[in-house]
């Protein structure tokens, strides 16, 4: 099985000031050093257990690319080292390997090679990676004729094709179309139940808190956060949320779950609770239960504007259902330091059984990524459970009712 070592990796350009600097340095061994160091990733440290699978997350120039480049060897690390045991199938720049002038199958037939595949194996294969890639007859035509997605589908119809010992997927599969992602990542989840170690880098937070057992944040080159999935992307949004003078921390909840909070502080969340229809407090309630969610919020600065919204999260951090009071028509403003308010969204709980979680954010404007006064996620977490209503599976509870017409083959008729 495959496992996967990165111990103090760092990756650093050289920077002339000209390119005779360059030359002067490169030709005349006596000239002082003409260049200076621009660290790209350092200190980057983690390992992948065999089996297990790791989400790499962070915004655009964090570093996540060069990350993959070196743990595959295509780039060589500055400082450190990187250990891989087993087969390797690496998924990175679209197309990555791929002749333009050549067909596809000509580039499968490469592509495969290099993946260390012998000829049998590829002419053995070549029907299944038709078949998964979908490109019909275009797999006799040049790639340079070939879409973007189309280049993805076949890129990784071929580097799947055997089920490796590590899987390394790059962003490259938010260019196919929605059909293919599924397609895609339901034949990840199939080698992951193999035993395939994955590290996957992706945007997608459904992707990553599904898959993955564990993620890291790079930000400005240096791991910021490792650990569960949930936490790291709940973090992960708050950096992309922050503006100046908000501050994004952790804590720790009482039942040991990572609370990320993170605002500018105009106006805070001071109270929530989950009420049943009499108005008492509940941490259980039943499938298709009418609640209240009471949020209590004290503003702190004066504000124009005032929107409180919450989201609902299954178990795995999955948003459920999300709201705010600026699509509810009921946004308040201008509002003065010391003013509170006290919001009730009532619904019913027609969820599935099993624990959720509730993130309750304070901003100004449609969504808290203009100007969030505070973001609190796993402000509340309750439990649903199954007192009244047939068995079902899933997450959302739709009353279902069922007709059923039989019309006998062999009716008989009495006379």
């Amino acid at each position: 099985m495959g496992m996967i070592t990165v111990t103090g990796l760092g990756k650093a350009y050289k920077q002339y000031p000209s390119r005779w600097a360059r030359l002067a340095e490169w030709l005349l061994p006596f000239v002082p050093q003409q260049h200076r160091l621009k660290w790209v990733l350092q200190d980057i440290a983690f390992t992948v257990a065999p089996g297990r699978a790791l989400g790499i997350i962070g915004i655009n120039g964090a570093g996540k690319s060069t990350l993959l480049k070196m743990i595959t060897g295509t780039t060589q690390p500055t400082t450190g080292s990187v250990q891989i045991t087993g087969r390797v199938a690496a998924l990175l720049e679209l197309g990555m390997g791929f002749h333009p002038d050549f067909s596809g199958r000509q580039n499968v037939v490469m592509a495969g090679q290099l993946l260390g595949l012998s000829m049998e194996d590829i002419e053995r294969l070549m029907p299944e990676i038709e078949s998964f890639a979908e490109v019909g007859d275009y797999i006799d035509q040049p790639v340079r004729v070939y879409s973007s997605g189309m280049q993805m589908r076949l890129a990784f119809s071929v580097a799947t094709a055997v089920r490796p010992d590590v899987l390394i997927v790059d962003e490259a599969l938010s260019v196919g179309d929605a059909y293919f992602q599924h397609k895609s990542f339901d034949r990840i989840r199939a080698f992951r139940e193999q035993g395939t170690t994955l590290l996957l880098v992706s945007h997608d937070k459904a992707a990553i808190q599904s898959i993955c057992d564990e993620a890291i944040l790079l930000n400005a080159g240096r791991l910021a956060m490792q650990g569960a999935p949930e936490a790291v992307m709940d973090y992960y949004n708050a950096l992309i949320a922050e503006k100046e003078n908000s501050t994004v921390r952790q804590q720790e909840t009482e039942d040991g779950r990572i609370q990320t909070v993170s605002g500018t502080g105009e106006a805070a969340i001071e109270s929530i609770r989950l009420l049943d229809a009499s108005g008492q407090p509940v941490d259980t309630v039943g499938v298709g239960a009418p609640v209240a969610l009471e949020v209590g919020v004290r503003v702190l600065s004066p504000v124009d504007r005032l929107v409180v919204g919450y989201m609902l999260k299954d178990r795995l951090g999955q948003p459920v259902y999300g709201t705010n009071t600026h699509h509810l028509g009921q946004a308040r403003g201008p509002l003065d330091a010391g003013d509170t308010l006290l919001l009730h969204f009532r619904f019913h709980a027609s969820l599935g059984e099993g624990s959720y979680s509730v993130a309750v954010a304070v901003h100004d404007s449609e969504t808290h990524m203009t100007r969030n006064y505070e973001w609190r996620d796993l402000a509340l977490v309750f439990k649903v459970v199954n007192l009244s209503v047939p068995p079902f599976v899933g997450t959302v509870h739709l009353p279902t009712e069922a007709t059923v017409d039989v019309q006998l083959a062999h009716a008989t008729t009495t006379p």
